[in-house]
């Protein structure tokens, strides 16, 4: 592990995984400590990753102002750690909640990114509208599967927009290209890297503006990967198809079988898609 301190005076920790050229990875959740992406799959034996923890997550210090946990106001914090390893730019992943301040940041900062990879981004930040029909037809190619008739009768309760919190719990299999016991096990450790206070203050109100965004995206010359799972409800291959058409060089890759973790569902599938991208 190591620190560096952001504008604020906020003192932030990254860990090192791997040798090579740095490739710094942005967690998701929102705000979970970075450890959960391990070394996504192997990826760390083609390049150096560089997690950062968040401000409160991890090995993060708590900031004084909790309302910079907001993603928006996180792009500095991301800034700070490029001047910190001394890059003039860098190449950047984020995943899922991740993925939106991976966005903000190539928005904010253009000429600092040489290639951008989102896994499984949220599709927020730039107003793409993900419709329960789109989840739908996702969430029917799991009906094999033996928690498919519990899980999907949750879903359906959602849709009809009489939900309860088991419900939003009993739907978790959907985002798991596998759902054993193992997956359960890592899922419940990790939770508890998870900061509710910064999580509910992620997407609070008052940030960014989606349109505006996509049009600083749209001039965007950076080569981005937009990497998805076949069975992802968070973001359906057709919406990430979309998504990875707001950039000038964006380009959709979709994971056979694979839910929002890619890197443990195939993990050899995904470290060659991200290597040859990086490469």
């Amino acid at each position: 592990m190591a620190t560096f301190d952001t504008a604020d005076g906020t003192r932030l920790a990254y860990h090192r995984v791997g040798a090579g050229d740095p490739l710094i990875c942005l967690p998701g959740g929102p705000m979970l400590a970075s450890a959960y992406l391990g070394d996504l799959g192997g990826l760390s034996a083609h390049r150096s990753l560089v997690r950062l923890d968040l401000r409160g997550t991890g090995e993060s210090a708590v900031p004084a102002d909790p309302a910079t946990y907001r993603y928006d106001r996180l792009v500095d914090d991301v800034e700070a750690l490029r001047v910190h390893l001394g890059r003039d730019r860098v190449d950047l992943l984020g995943h899922s909640a991740g993925g939106s301040l991976a966005v903000l940041y190539a928005a904010r900062h253009p000429d600092r990114v040489a290639r951008l990879a989102l896994v499984n981004p949220s599709p927020r930040p730039v107003g793409l509208e993900i419709t329960d029909l789109d989840r739908r037809e996702v969430a029917e190619l799991r009906r094999g599967q033996p928690w498919f008739p519990e899980a999907f009768a949750a879903f359906e309760r959602i849709w009809s927009g009489a939900p309860t919190a088991e419900d939003w719990a009993a739907i978790t299999p959907f985002s798991h290209g596998r759902w054993d016991a193992a997956r359960q096990a890592q899922l419940a450790r990790e939770e508890e890297g998870r900061n509710p206070d910064a999580a509910a203050g992620y997407y609070a109100a008052g940030g960014p503006d989606p349109d505006a965004t996509r049009s600083a995206l749209a001039r965007l010359e950076a080569p981005v990967l937009l990497l998805t799972g076949e069975h992802d409800v968070g973001l359906p291959p057709k919406r990430a198809a979309e998504y990875a058409g707001l950039f000038p060089h964006g380009e959709p890759a979709v994971q056979p079988g694979g839910g929002h973790y890619p890197w443990l569902d195939d993990p050899e599938w995904f470290v060659q898609a991200l290597a040859e991208f990086l490469r």
